[in-house]
């Protein structure tokens, strides 16, 4: 079986469990997975799988070794630096963290020079992938990636390199498959494979119609992030408030935003009204799903979140923008509600419409289980994920590292 490096920018983190479930189920198949992690994040995820690299944790020896490999195989990464130094459209400051990246990039080969690894896969398409690239370029062995929401939608710098250069791509939707064709029409399409994700089987939680009938609990799960623009949330509960609906929110999650959004709730005199819970642990997260008449998401990007499959499995009522892959699980009107984003006011005309239907949602949140369980369940993903990603990587090699320069480091 081959050796494969995984890394992701954040690892173990709390809101990205996927990535820990792809590296169990490729060990499950008898795999050696190096875990790496380019940062710890602020919260690690309980049950967690410990990294078997932290590149935040710097040997300077193996940085200068690093150092001297990139001066010796500076020719074969020219078309690296000629892309960061003179291509493409990002600014100046984007192209100095590269440049940064690509020095990672040597010394994340130096690190997993005793591993003998066949294949580096990265998990998400920001720095990490960068530094999954030039390892194996320099480690020659083949490159993957994941790619999700932000990634390729707001933040795709460097990019078409990644993509020209990597042997295979997951990404997460239709929606992302058909952007990327588009904007990189030169990558050969059966490179790219929608991979969806998947949550675990769970119980419906309590239907609507058993809570309090007078008020309407909504709940929000996500980081305190201006993408997942928790303001506009804050805004809709104000103007519920203020047509005389009875509305309570809870939004589970911490994040940079946190000061910001209180002074909001403050301003707007939302105090009894909307409660920031701060980071729940995800096994506590029932309770609070339990509590909701309607699961709402505000993002103005996304993937397709594991939040709405989580709240759909349980046979909440789910609302969401209608943007990216969102609709290839959040069907209007059969597996849940979209708006259009950044709406307002069809964003509170939702809301009203679907309390006031409450007694006649159940068909909804049968569908919406339903479409989760077939198409968006953990295992069978995991398993799908698994037999692509091996059928596709590089079979092991005995002279990958038949390299003079890595013979001498």
């Amino acid at each position: 079986m081959p050796v494969v490096a995984y890394i992701a920018n954040q690892f173990p983190s709390p809101v990205e469990p996927y990535v820990q479930d792809e590296i169990r189920e490729l060990r499950r198949r008898g795999v050696t997975v190096v875990a790496t992690t380019a940062r710890w994040p602020k919260f690690a995820a309980s049950n967690s799988i410990s990294p078997d690299i932290n590149l935040q944790k710097i040997s300077w020896r193996a940085l200068v070794q690093a150092i001297f490999l990139l001066i010796c195989r500076f020719p074969h990464l020219a078309d690296l630096f000629a892309r960061i130094l003179f291509e493409g459209q990002e600014s100046l400051s984007r192209r100095a963290r590269c440049i940064v990246h690509t020095v990672l990039g040597a010394y994340y080969a130096v690190i997993l020079r005793p591993f003998h690894v066949n294949h580096i896969h990265a998990h998400h398409g920001y720095f990490g992938s960068w530094i999954a690239l030039v390892a194996a370029r320099i480690l020659n062995v083949g490159f993957s990636l994941t790619l999700h929401g932000s990634d390729l939608l707001l933040h795709p710098s460097f990019l078409d390199t990644k993509l020209a250069n990597c042997d295979l791509c997951f990404t997460i939707s239709e929606y992302n498959r058909t952007h990327l064709m588009l904007q990189f029409p030169k990558i050969p399409p059966e490179k790219i494979i929608v991979q969806h994700l998947g949550v675990d089987i769970a119980e419906p939680s309590l239907s609507f119609a058993e809570l309090p009938p007078t008020c309407v609990v909504l709940l929000a799960i996500g980081r305190l992030h201006a993408v997942k623009d928790h303001a506009f949330l804050i805004n809709a509960c104000a103007k519920l408030r203020d047509r005389g609906t009875d509305v309570f929110c809870l939004i589970a999650g911490e994040g940079p935003e946190r000061d910001p959004l209180e002074h909001q709730i403050a301003t707007l005199g939302l105090e009894g009204r909307i409660t920031l819970l701060g980071h729940v642990p995800h096994e506590e997260l029932d309770a609070h799903y339990a509590l909701a008449d309607i699961v709402v998401l505000t993002s103005r990007s996304e993937g397709i979140p594991l939040v709405l499959m989580e709240a759909m499995m349980r046979g909440k009522v789910v609302l969401a923008p209608d943007i990216t892959g969102i609709p290839e699980l959040v069907e209007n009107g059969r597996t849940g509600f979209l708006y259009q984003p950044r709406s307002l006011d069809q964003f509170v005309a939702q809301i009203e419409r679907l309390q006031l239907a409450a007694p006649s949602l159940q068909r909804v949140r049968v569908q919406a289980r339903a479409h989760v369980l077939a198409h968006f369940e953990r295992t069978t993903n995991l398993e799908m994920f698994a037999d692509r990603f091996l059928a596709h990587i590089r079979k092991p090699s005995t002279t990958v590292y038949e390299n003079p320069v890595l013979q001498q480091i």
